[in-house]
This record gives C-alpha cells, structure tokens and sequence, in this order.
C-alpha cells in the first residue's frame, strides 16, 4: 500500500474496532474519502488477513468479527505510556507474580516499532517506590473479576485477625487496593450481611455453581463505605 492509504487503512480499522456496525457513507465520511474507496480500503483489510463482514442491500454496514486477533494494536504513544505505566504500578502490587513481566513481553512482540520504543522507554523511566505489602495472585483478581461481572459466587477460607479460620461463601461486589492492601468487598451468603476481607488472608479461593440475584451495595460511593464505622466495623469483625 501507499503511504496514505496505509495510514487510511489504520483508521479505517480502528473505527471498525470502536463500534458494532459502520455504513460506508458513515466510514467516507469520517476518512475524507468516497463511498467506493472504502469498499476498496475494506477489501484491503481482508487481504491482510482480518475478517470484515459486510451486509448486503440498502442501508448495508460493514463490522470487524469479534474474537479475531488484530495485530498491531493500535494505541496511541500516550495510550502506550498509561498502559505500560499502570502495568508496572499493579506489579508492585502482586509480588511473586509474573503476569506483569509476561504481560510486557507480549506488548513488546506485537507493538510497532515506534510504540515498541515508548513502551520500553516508559517501562525504564518507571520505577514503583511504595513498599510492598501482602499481594494476591492475578489468577486470584482475574476469578473474582469473573464473579462479579457474571453475578457468579466464591467460596474461599479465611483467616480472621485472631488467627480463627472459617469457610465463607460470597457474591463478591469489588476487589479494592487501599493504603497499601488488597480487600475483597461482597454479600456474606451465610452471614446475610456485606463484608470485606483482606486479601493476604484469604486462600483455597474457587467459583460456585450458580448465581446470586442482584445485590444493591449500601452505599453509592465505595470509598465513603470504607470510611464509615460501618466499614471499620466490618473490616475488624471479618
């Protein structure tokens, strides 16, 4: 390709990736180009490999399969920046863990040379000072993040302050990083009340069968409840 119709290309298929559907008036008009030259410039994507489906007749719209892996990525270098930096401030957060090191490698093989180079500039300039207190396992974030966004349920062991174990079973709400700690925010099923957990106490952690209705946490704001005496209070007796 040209060096313009190249660079067209790119934005053709990022505004494919940035919504469901796109009519090709839609798509000549945001690229500055005619009707025609789009079909051309979508015919262009698929010889390179990525599956753009049209639909047929009056009104048809063009949308990029989901689930299809789309090299390169296509950040900006400032988008770069934020991702590799906020990589490396969760990896102060998961000590033991080397998701965030394999997470980096990974952006490194795809990413175009110009972004390859911001993102090992930012991962260099970047150093996390804060001291490392008890982690979790990205594995461990990544199955409550699957709970809650599924409405699913946990059940785990824990640890209380005074060393007293308990099988706790949970609709879990939020996982939080507060003053240095990870916690675990949810509906205690058998308690019938919310509750927080720290992190570091918590193990033996996997997903239940089914799911749980909808839950309405009691306060709007996450960080308010953690400043109440509702929250001090459910964070000691947890």
């Amino acid at each position: 390709m040209l060096p313009d119709a190249t660079s067209r290309a790119l934005q053709l298929l990022a505004l494919l990736q940035s919504r469901v559907g796109w009519s090709a008036e839609d798509l000549a008009g945001r690229l500055g180009v005619s009707s025609r030259t789009v079909r051309r410039d979508v015919d262009g994507l698929r010889r390179l490999g990525y599956a753009v489906e049209a639909r047929p007749g009056p009104g048809s719209t063009y949308r990029l399969v989901p689930g299809v892996s789309i090299p390169p990525l296509l950040f900006e270098p400032d988008e770069i920046t934020a991702v590799v930096a906020g990589l490396r401030l969760v990896q102060a957060r998961l000590p033991g863990d080397d998701s965030v090191a394999r997470a980096l490698a990974k952006l490194d093989q795809v990413l175009p040379n110009k972004l390859r180079r911001r993102a090992a500039a930012t991962n260099l300039a970047t150093e996390v000072l804060e001291d490392e207190g008890p982690g979790v396992a990205a594995s461990t974030v990544g199955l409550v993040a699957d709970a809650v966004s599924e409405g699913g349920r946990v059940r785990f062991s824990y640890r209380d302050q005074r060393g007293q174990s308990s099988v706790r079973r949970l609709a879990p709400y939020r996982h939080v990083l507060r003053d240095g700690r990870w916690y675990l925010v949810g509906y205690d099923l058998d308690r019938d009340d919310w509750r927080t957990f720290r992190f570091d106490r918590v193990t033996d952690i996997e997903r239940l069968p089914g799911t749980s209705g909808p839950l309405e946490f009691p306060d709007d704001s996450i960080s308010r409840w953690f400043a109440t005496d509702f929250a001090r209070k459910v964070s000691t007796n947890g």
